[in-house]
């Protein structure tokens, strides 16, 4: 096991996180959901080469770019709660019973969404699919220290799921398993007891995901503050 963390560990350098926070960066996301969630997997109609929807205007948003072909071959969004008549409004809220959510901190759970890897764009050059996925992890845990976020919440796939343990990033599960798009697992996890378990299990992968622990001090100034 060690010697493959250390071999996708590796992959990592290949790949550069970035937050999208301009209308370009936005947009070069928004083109890539197309690619991924309108053309690989048909599950969105998209607007044009762009797939958005309503909960972009209040997510943070990510980018993971190949460094050798300048390609952008990854994006994740986390939506922050709106806690107004309907609760957080989170969009798998749209999908599960109301009553799921009571246990979570509804004011600073964050959805993470939109977790998008493109078959092409990888296909073009990119080696490892799990030094991927932990680049958009990192994007996730970047995203949510900034936005004040303490726990996540998804539906995931249970493969994907599976393939995120390797890594010891443990979600729990939300409820039972869902029809939606396929068999999906609503999860959820407290940030800073996912970083903590990964710390133990896997230091080598936290110390990638929390860039060194810097990330893992600001995530836990966050939970105190919450």
């Amino acid at each position: 096991m060690r010697s493959r963390c250390g071999a996708f560990l590796t992959a990592t350098q290949e790949f550069e996180v970035a937050i999208a926070d301009t209308p370009a960066t936005i947009a070069a996301a928004c083109r890539l959901r197309h690619q991924v969630y309108c053309v690989e997997r048909g599950y969105e109609q998209g607007n044009g080469a762009l797939e958005t929807d309503r909960f972009d205007a209040r997510s943070g948003h990510a980018l993971l770019t190949h460094r050798s072909t300048g390609l952008i071959v990854g994006t994740v969004r986390v939506v922050a709660p709106s806690l107004g008549g309907s609760g957080a409004d989170l969009p798998m809220q749209r999908f599960c019973a109301p009553d799921l959510f009571r246990a979570l901190p509804l004011d600073s759970t964050g959805e993470v969404s939109r977790f998008a890897i493109s078959k092409s764009l990888r296909d073009a050059g990119c080696k490892s699919d799990a030094s991927l996925r932990l680049g958009l992890v990192q994007a996730a845990v970047r995203l949510s220290v900034q936005m004040g976020i303490t726990h996540w919440c998804a539906i995931m796939e249970p493969t994907l799921l599976c393939l995120l343990r390797v890594s010891s990033i443990h979600f729990q599960p939300l409820g039972p398993a869902i029809e939606h798009r396929g068999l999906r697992q609503p999860s959820w996890a407290s940030l800073g007891d996912l970083l903590s378990r990964m710390k133990h299990e896997r230091p080598a992968v936290w110390d990638y995901i929390t860039e060194g622990g810097s990330l893992r001090r600001e995530a836990s100034a966050v939970a105190e503050a919450a």
